[in-house]
Order: structure tokens, then C-alpha cells, then sequence
């Protein structure tokens, strides 16, 4: 349960969908003056040295943020100012992750709460937020420690659940997670990031969301190549509740143009769809 290691895929084309619908939706909560909370039940080590033994072994950055040229992607600005805060004018050496992400994007008067499970990650994860109060880190199941901070003074806010799926029941224990949350903070928005390796699973996840009767739903997925039981993740997506209004369009023109820059081979396609309606 706890041997995943995100180290070893930081960068990679799931990284970068992920992180480009979450910058589109801290951007929204910033947009108001009035203060958001942002919570992750996975949050890793939090920032990833593409250079360490670890990133070089399977290089996956190489096929995803490292094939992106900033100039050529003005609409995604906001994204690559985030990376060049962890980096030297013209290098990327070191990828955030998804906390040091939102902590790019957060103000005085918003706040953070991490979970993870993983000791060794944990503590990097401590070190890479440093001294900030307004982060806090909890060594604990993110599952369920995020009940008991629901809601959120501000009433306004970011939950992502990120799991590494290893074990086959996180599917299930998602779709529980964000139920049990919704009845403490409907209005927060919740971004539920999946791998693709097994297509039945994404089909259960889809429709556990939708009998539950939660609504207004989007979903975006990138395949840089045709699913296969073979070659491990051939696809990633994130289905987003409560989203921005701003998300479908946004995705909705980028999508098309990673599919290009990013494929790997037959089969890449994406998409970009309501799951549910408000």
C-alpha cells in the first residue's frame, strides 16, 4: 500500500493534465477576493528533482512537460510560471507537484492541509513546504482525516484525491470519499485524478459518481495511446465536480493540442465531456 513512489513519474503526461485543470481551478478561487482552503488526501513529496536516480530511470518527464515549449503555449502561462518559481531562467531541473502547485497560487488568508501515508514522503514533504503557516502536513489516511476539517471556515475550496490506485478498492474508497464529504461541503469542488490501465475500472468509477446522484460533473481524459492491458497507463483523466466555469472551455482547447504534442502512438485521443449535468 505504501511503495508507490511518485519520484519516479513526476512530469509525465498524467502530470501534466492533472496539474493544468488543477492551476485552471486555484486560479478561479483566487479570482475572489474572499479566502479558499485546498485540501489533498495524496499529496507526495510535494517537489521532484528530474535529474535524481530515480526521475532518469524511467524519464517520463521526457514525453510530458519536457516536450511543451512555454512559447508556444501562451494560454497555459500560468502553469509554466509556477514551474519556473522551482527553476533557473530556461532549465527545468525540479517539477512541483500538486501541493507546491497550489501553494504557488495561494494568498495570505487561504490555507492548505496535506495528507500522506508514506514516511519517507511525508518528511520531504514537510521540508519542500518549510515554515509556512498557512500548510499544514498530516501523516495520516487523507481518506479519512479530511472528514473532520469539513467544511472549511471559508466555505470555498479545492479537494483533490490523487491516489496511486495500487490497491484496487481506492476506486471504491473515492467515490466513498467524496459522497461523505459532499454532505459536510457541497459547494467545494473536488477533482478526482485516475490512471488508465484497466478500462473497466474507469467505467465503475464513472458510474459510481453518476448513480450517486451527484451533479454537475466534468470529465477530462488525455490518451497519448490506445488502451492496452499490456503497457500499463496508456491514458489518464480527472473528473472534476463543482468545476469553474471556465474549465470545459479551457480543456476543451487544450486537449486537442497536448493529443498531438504528447502521443506515444495509435489510439491517442482525449476527452472532454460533461458527465453530469448541473
Amino acid at each position: 500500500m505504501l511503495s508507490y513512489r511518485h519520484c519516479f513519474h513526476a512530469g509525465n503526461f498524467a502530470d501534466v493534465l492533472k496539474h493544468l485543470v488543477v492551476v485552471e481551478i486555484l486560479q478561479h478561487l483566487r479570482s475572489k477576493d474572499t479566502a479558499f482552503h485546498y485540501f489533498e488526501t495524496h499529496a507526495g513529496a510535494g517537489l521532484f528533482d528530474l535529474h535524481s536516480e530515480h526521475a532518469q530511470k524511467l524519464r517520463e518527464h521526457a514525453d510530458g512537460v519536457g516536450k511543451l515549449d512555454a512559447a508556444q503555449w501562451p494560454e497555459i502561462a500560468a502553469y509554466f510560471a509556477a514551474l519556473n518559481a522551482h527553476n533557473q531562467a530556461g532549465e527545468l531541473r525540479f517539477y512541483p507537484g500538486s501541493p507546491l502547485l497550489a501553494r504557488h497560487f495561494m494568498r495570505r488568508h487561504d490555507q492548505a492541509w496535506l495528507f500522506e501515508l508514506h514516511s519517507t514522503d511525508v518528511e520531504l514533504l514537510r521540508a519542500n513546504m518549510g515554515r509556512d503557516r498557512r500548510v499544514r502536513v498530516r501523516h495520516e489516511n487523507g481518506y479519512t482525516a479530511l472528514h473532520a476539517l469539513l467544511p472549511p471556515s471559508s466555505r470555498r475550496g479545492l479537494v483533490l484525491i490523487d491516489p496511486s490506485y495500487e490497491l484496487k478498492s481506492d476506486f471504491d474508497e473515492v467515490v466513498a470519499t467524496v459522497l461523505a464529504a459532499r454532505k459536510k461541503f457541497a459547494s467545494g469542488t473536488y477533482a478526482i485524478w485516475y490512471p488508465v490501465v484497466d478500462r473497466r475500472r474507469i467505467e465503475q468509477l464513472e458510474h459510481g459518481i453518476r448513480k450517486n446522484g451527484i451533479r454537475n460533473v466534468q470529465l477530462f481524459e488525455l490518451a497519448v495511446a490506445a488502451d492496452s492491458t499490456f503497457r500499463g497507463m496508456t491514458a489518464a483523466g480527472i473528473i472534476v465536480i463543482n468545476p469553474p466555469w471556465t474549465l470545459m472551455a479551457k480543456m476543451a482547447q487544450l486537449l486537442p493540442r497536448l493529443v498531438k504534442v504528447l502521443a506515444r502512438g495509435d489510439g491517442a485521443c482525449f476527452r472532454a465531456e460533461i458527465l453530469v449535468g448541473e
